[in-house]
């Protein structure tokens, strides 16, 4: 008899009248797969996935109840009667694969990202109390206001209803309006709004009595709130703990869901969607300490990335249920695995960031680094066998190659990967021996298993050349060979201790106590480098080609990166490129101006130049005349996110 790993995440649990088949969540999160501000067959596609997979529940993104709450171009309203269709073809879906549904409603309140047309939007809050990231000053809300916004969640929540699903979710956390009005610091009204926390809890409370009136008992009524906004002025663990009893009293809502942070300060927001800085599951204890104080159902979310951290969580009684939302972005189909003893097969998410939350910043539908069919599900979702089983060479043992082999074989090719050193993972394998990055080394981890999985064969410490070719024999070859570190042309690069972080990392240098680092790419090398240096005691400035460390990453990476170097005494330099170097001077060149910076007494130069492609394979298959495909930095320096898609559409090309 097989007994199930996971018995409590696998257990069934009622949400009010939502009956659930276990305990795994997607909660709101933005995909940008909207289709002009409503739902359309992207986003149905995307959600179906992760019901298909395994899903317990999925909450879907914020939905905008009122005019006044757009805070992003193009967002989804749910203000008419228009958003009911959409709505109702994905509840049916999502039904379709017994999963429940319940929808986000939204009001960001002060907390405007951008507009619908260029212009700066009128921001209204409790007060005319500004915020710290997005430097807007609101308009109080008057009582009419008020009234008008609470009738718009009870109204959006009966459309939910018309279309189907099981319930909403008010968005009370990360600072947004609800948030707003808790807050003591922000919430300065002194009529009965503001005040006494009975008096701030009532726009809440006014609200979740709204929905219940008009959508039903039955209907499920959530509250997202953040357990403690860890914010300057934000809210705190006591606060928001008084706050929740307060509103448990009410009975209208039916789950809390506990989050951690604030969108109103560049510290909390880091928390909206932690990055691998902080640990798995580090949101729990605010989870444990909302249920035993309410004794509501209760979800938790931040960095709960594999089944084994939700059981843990849920057997130990600190939530009923577990928001695993970039795990499956990252692999929709966790639950699945995990249910069916198959945790081992499950691609992990690692936590960089960079193609959930950082498209989403950027203005592009939501992706995954490891998994480039989410969000292209309609167009990527399937991978047809292959018509003819070809004998396939994949050069390259890096995250490009590695994808590759793994889809191709699985299509049912016979493919060997080589790769000339020992290990697999290329680049990956230095990225995750910088500081707070070796969680990135899953990355190879999850592809190696992926190829063990489709069956590729591996030949590791094996430079491939054209005699190896020549005894392969392939039908086609895919080049993969990545890129190596650049080193420009600049006066006294010969004559002074000049190495690159590759040489650091592996080191095979020799640096001294004060070092400048020159980060041309503005990536998270330059500050993982500067802050491994700083670590071990060296004294670093980071001289940056760029308006600041990091520029080119995700904001919250990026950002708690940059907190840390300055604990840590790193001296920041932005808008300088490398002009050149002596026996202890670097000289910088200011971007703008073109004036010197100078930086003595300098002991070694570490250069971050970024990389250039390793063309050689390429242009040994092209003289022999064999039919190849380029992929990953070999075509042109960039990072483990297009290597792994281009390696996923060679696969599927072979």
């Amino acid at each position: 008899m097989n007994v199930q790993p996971f018995p409590s995440l696998f257990s069934p649990i009622d949400i009010g009248k939502l009956a659930l088949r276990n305990r795994i969540v997607s909660t709101g999160h933005e995909t940008h797969l909207n289709d002009g501000g409503r739902i359309g067959d992207a986003m149905i596609a995307y959600h179906e996935a992760r019901a298909r997979g395994g899903a317990g529940l999925i909450v879907t993104e914020v939905a905008l109840v009122h005019s006044s709450a757009v805070f992003v171009a193009n967002p989804i309203r749910v203000d008419t009667d228009d958003c009911i269709p959409g709505y109702r073809r994905l509840a049916q879906t999502v039904h379709g694969h017994d999963c429940g549904l319940i929808a986000q409603l939204f009001h960001p309140g002060r907390e405007m990202l951008a507009s619908e047309d260029g212009t700066a939007p009128v921001s209204y809050s409790a007060s005319a109390v500004p915020n710290e990231r997005f430097h807007v000053m609101p308009r109080p809300m008057r009582r009419e206001m008020i009234a008008e916004v609470v009738s718009a969640h009870g109204d959006a929540a009966l459309r939910m209803r018309e279309a189907g699903l099981d319930g909403v979710e008010i968005v009370g956390s990360h600072g947004y309006l609800p948030a707003q009005f808790l807050n003591r610091h922000v919430n300065q009204r002194s009529d009965e709004y503001g005040g006494s926390l009975e008096n701030r809890t009532r726009f809440i409370r006014e609200i979740a009595a709204d929905i219940r009136a008009k959508a039903g008992e039955d209907f499920v009524i959530g509250l997202r709130l953040s357990g403690d906004e860890r914010s300057h002025e934000g809210v705190a663990q006591p606060d928001m703990l008084d706050a929740c009893e307060l509103l448990a009293g009410d009975e209208s809502l039916t789950y809390f869901s506990v989050v951690a942070g604030s969108s109103a300060t560049v510290a909390g927001s880091v928390h909206i969607v932690p990055p691998m800085t902080e640990e798995s599951g580090y949101t729990a204890p605010l989870g444990q300490a909302v249920k035993a104080r309410t004794g509501v159902t209760t979800m938790v979310t931040g960095r709960i990335n594999q089944p084994q951290d939700a059981e843990r969580i849920i057997a130990a009684g600190h939530a009923d249920l577990c928001g695993m939302t970039r795990a499956m972005i990252c692999d929709p189909e966790l639950g699945e695995k995990a249910r069916t003893g198959r945790a081992d097969d499950i691609r992990a998410c690692i936590g960089c960031n960079q193609a959930c939350i950082g498209h989403f910043h950027a203005g592009y539908p939501i992706s995954c680094i490891q998994n480039p069919v989410s969000g292209r599900e309609t167009f990527l979702g399937r991978t047809e066998p292959a018509r003819t089983r070809r004998k396939v060479m994949v050069v390259g043992g890096g995250p490009g190659g590695m994808k590759c082999a793994a889809v191709a074989s699985a299509r049912g090719h016979d493919v060997t990967l080589f790769e000339r050193e020992v290990r697999l993972g290329g680049q990956a394998r230095l990225a995750q021996a910088l500081p707070h990055r070796a969680e990135f080394g899953g990355i190879i981890t999850n592809l190696v298993r992926e190829m063990e999985l489709a069956g590729a064969e591996t030949c590791t410490g094996i430079a491939v050349d054209a005699k190896v070719i020549a005894e392969f024999a392939p039908d086609t070859i895919v080049v993969a060979t990545g890129a190596e570190p650049r080193w420009p042309e600049f006066e006294g690069r010969n004559d002074a201790h000049v190495v690159d972080a590759w040489q650091v990392l592996r080191n095979e240098a020799n640096v001294g106590k004060s070092v400048v680092v020159a980060d041309w790419r503005a990536d998270w090398i330059g500050i993982g480098i500067a802050e491994h240096l700083a670590q071990r005691g060296h004294q670093v400035k980071l001289a940056v080609n760029g308006y600041m460390p990091g520029q080119t990453i995700q904001m919250y990476v990026r950002d708690a990166s940059i907190g840390r170097l300055q604990s840590l005494g790193v001296e920041m330099v932005p808008y300088v490129r490398l002009f050149g170097v002596d026996e202890n001077t670097v000289y910088l060149q200011h971007i703008m101006n073109d004036e010197p910076v100078i930086c003595e007494d300098v002991d070694t130069l570490v250069l971050c130049q970024g990389h250039i492609s390793r063309n050689t394979m390429e242009d040994l298959v092209r003289d022999l005349g064999i039919e190849h495909r380029l992929v990953g930095d070999c075509v042109s320096p960039r990072t483990a996110e297009e290597a792994v898609l281009e390696g996923l559409l060679a696969g599927r090309a072979v």
